[in-house]
């Protein structure tokens, strides 16, 4: 196999306003990952996850090895959903390689911003690339999908990055099943996060798990009747209060920010799922006066003035 030695891809960040956890069929639990996910909807942004993938051949090697970084730490096989794609892969590299993955996040990581899925593309769309795998577009997603599910880091990320955009997940788990909904040209997205939540422990919550199922599809419903960015955020807000997520995890701060952007008359603001996180969309010429509310609760470098992100999720280089 001829092999690039050094590949970069870039997958845009992306949040999700509100989602229906979809693991259960008839009332048994779904045992296949490709059919578990989610049903939602969420928004692709200008923000990137860049994943470097680095191949070094050396003798002796008896099977390949593998090292990760994000954002300059070295996890291994801490970083779960990395680390179980290149084992996914590792039986089709030959001879052994070395094989260092980087990501690098412009968005805080762990905080609703689909850093693990867009890492997760990232991944199996370079080590395609850099091994000369020659897997479709199609199996680099459901291989991508699978390893998010498996390791609980995401449910409808990769389908969301897939469509881009404003994108509305009509049906749970793999092939993606999507609509892409048209919005406004030179809408912005400002952003800030006050820590990280741990998507595991709450997909894992049994009582909140039924919550979001009960209201994530109520409002599913009310958004395919009438999809548009407006009508987004009045249903990311409405799951937000009624799941009562917020106060289930004492996020007051975060409470209280979105109820202050809530209060002026821009498109809406919301947390971002899951993510002690509060994203507001507005009008160019609000920017101003919408940042300067979030300079009361973050600091300058922690708010992040983004746009929609409508092309297709991969880009190399």
């Amino acid at each position: 196999m001829i092999r690039k030695k050094k590949v970069t891809i870039e997958i845009p960040h992306r949040l999700t306003g509100f989602f229906e956890i979809v693991d259960m069929i008839n009332g048994q639990r779904i045992q296949n990952p490709e059919l578990i996910g989610s049903r939602g909807a969420g928004l692709s942004l200008s923000a990137m996850g860049r994943t470097t993938i680095a191949l070094q051949r050396e003798s002796g090697l008896d099977e390949s090895v593998c090292t990760i970084f994000i954002n300059g730490v070295q996890l291994d096989e801490r970083a779960e959903t990395t680390s179980y794609i290149f084992n996914y892969l590792k039986p089709q590299i030959n001879p052994p390689l070395k094989v260092q993955i980087r990501h690098n996040f412009e968005l805080p990581v762990g905080c609703g911003y689909g850093a693990s899925g867009s890492g997760a593309l990232g991944a199996v769309y370079g080590l395609n690339k850099a091994l000369k795998l020659e897997l479709s577009s199609f199996e680099c997603g459901r291989i991508a999908h699978i390893a998010e599910v498996i390791n609980k880091t995401g449910l409808g990320t990769i389908c969301g990055l897939l469509g881009s955009g404003l994108c509305v997940l009509k049906e749970g788990g793999y092939p993606c099943v999507y609509e892409k909904i048209p919005v406004p040209p030179n809408l912005k997205v400002i952003c800030t996060t006050f820590g990280d939540i741990h998507t595991k422990s709450v997909l894992s919550d049994r009582e909140l798990n039924l919550k979001i199922k009960q209201i994530g599809a109520d409002v599913l419903q009310k958004f395919i009747k009438n999809p548009h960015i407006g009508t987004f955020l009045k249903y990311s807000i409405e799951f937000t209060e009624k799941t009562e997520i917020l106060d289930i995890l004492n996020l007051n701060t975060t409470k209280e920010l979105i109820n202050e952007l809530n209060s002026q008359k821009i498109i809406g603001a919301s947390m971002n799922q899951l993510g002690r996180s509060v994203f507001a969309v507005c009008k160019q010429k609000q920017v101003a006066k919408i940042v300067k509310i979030f300079k009361t609760y973050q600091s300058d470098n922690n708010i992040h003035i983004l746009q929609i992100y409508e092309n297709g999720a991969l880009l190399s280089a």
